[in-house]
């Protein structure tokens, strides 16, 4: 959807610029024009007396085979890259050879003096980078970022743009899929190329001819996959008829591409107009929480509790057994709704998606909005005095006992195992 100024009935009153807060309509003597600032969230059209401003659609028609290429928004937060960045590199990385063989993946920097962080994006799999630097871009404003992203991707044109599904990621996101008129699908966790309509072509023959594939047709746009109606069933959507093709991803869903130390890659510095009237807000402080941080998407270890803990202090034996294991303590969404722990401990679809080496699932029945956001570990133990809960159809280990009986001995254990290893060391 666009806003667009009927010139023959305005009469420059300019009524329409007292109600804009985005600065988004420009004034030349009577003639009114809106910007590219403009969110077509239509309050000039109720302020209008004329109404001489009026919502429609783009009517642009978009040539989809101009826009070439899948990029990665590399978030940085003082100069240190997001490790969402890095596993989007690597699905960039997988999706571009899925597309064609002349498909590349490259990262989007942002910020002032981050032109070091280049090369983890080449290491991780990127083929480029497209580096904007600024002043004005050393903190995170939601009026500058967007305004030299969407100027970056008007000029450069790609096909897929990936965005982590971080605090920053989902303000900007949308943002610039509003001034670029194209969709967004949110929270994604798979993302694949779509050919459905040639599927039974394939399965017919060794090798799929790509050369057949019209890129204006769209059953060949990217397929993105994301929990609805809480979680109850899997949507897939796809964006025929616009570009780029914009999703947000959750940390921890994707895999990270093997590093390659030393590997380069192409460095393109994108000029832009940036300026101080761009930018309605002023960082004047950044002011860290000073409460500790759970780093569940980067454990290897997960040890969550859920109701059958009973009340808050069960989780002081779910600490101990953290503690133990060398892991982090994690919980379902019922505990944090409790009260027993804060939401930042949660692991789901509400909260935080892991992919540990081991995810302990203590008292927790597995209500399937806490398995999307655990499914993906490489072992789940679970332990749980209902027989039926339906954390047992994804565990790998079930445990079908009281958990203040079944922890306390695998602590021991874990003792014993450790003197145990000692001894043989010794030996």
């Amino acid at each position: 959807m666009a806003i667009q100024v009927v010139k023959n009935r305005c009469t420059g009153c300019r009524a329409c610029m007292k109600v804009c807060i985005f600065n988004a309509i420009d004034a030349d003597g009577k003639k009114i024009t809106i910007n590219e600032q403009c969110t077509a969230c239509g309050q000039c059209l109720v302020a209008c007396p004329f109404d001489a401003i009026e919502k429609t659609d783009s009517g642009e028609a978009v040539d989809l085979s101009a826009y070439k290429h899948v990029w990665v928004f590399a978030e940085q937060r003082e100069g240190k890259l997001m490790s969402v960045v890095l596993e989007l590199i690597g699905e960039g990385y997988r999706l571009a050879r899925d597309i064609s063989d002349e498909t590349k993946v490259y990262a989007l920097l942002i910020g002032n003096g981050v032109e070091a962080l280049a090369n983890d994006c080449y290491e991780y799999g990127a083929d480029g980078v497209y580096l904007i630097e600024n002043e004005l871009l050393k903190n995170y404003t939601t009026d500058g970022y967007s305004k030299v992203m969407t100027d970056a991707i008007r000029m450069y044109k790609p096909e897929i743009v990936l965005f982590g599904a971080t605090h920053i990621g989902r303000d900007l996101a949308p943002r610039v899929a509003a001034r670029l008129n194209t969709g967004l699908t949110a929270d994604c966790t798979k993302l694949d190329v779509k050919v459905s309509r040639y599927i039974e072509y394939a399965n017919d023959h060794t090798t799929l001819d790509t050369s057949s594939l019209d890129p204006n047709d769209p059953s060949t746009g990217l397929k993105q996959t994301r929990p609805a109606f809480g979680g109850n069933l899997m949507a897939t959507i796809v964006c025929p008829r616009t570009r780029p093709q914009m999703s947000t991803v959750r940390p921890g869903v994707m895999q990270k591409k093997e590093r390659v130390p030393g590997a380069a890659g192409e460095m393109i510095r994108v000029k832009h107009s940036l300026s101080k009237r761009d930018i309605r807000t002023e960082v004047v402080e950044i002011v860290k929480s000073a409460k500790e941080m759970v780093s569940l998407a980067d454990a290897e270890i997960i040890c969550s509790g859920g109701r059958g803990l009973g009340d808050a202090a069960g989780f002081k034996l779910i600490e101990q057994f953290a503690e133990k294991v060398g892991g982090v303590v994690g919980s379902s969404r019922a505990a944090v709704d409790a009260g027993w722990i804060d939401h930042s401990h949660q692991v789901g679809q509400t909260g935080t998606t892991v992919k540990p080496k081991i995810y302990f699932a203590c008292g927790i029945s597995g209500a399937i909005q806490h398995i999307a956001g655990m499914q993906g570990s490489d072992v789940i133990v679970a332990i749980n005095k209902d027989p039926d809960a339906p954390i047992f159809e994804v565990a790998d280990f079930g445990i079908v006992d009281d958990l203040y009986r079944v922890i306390p001995e695998i602590i021991a254990e874990w003792d014993n195992a450790g003197t145990l290893y000692d001894a043989s060391l010794k030996g």
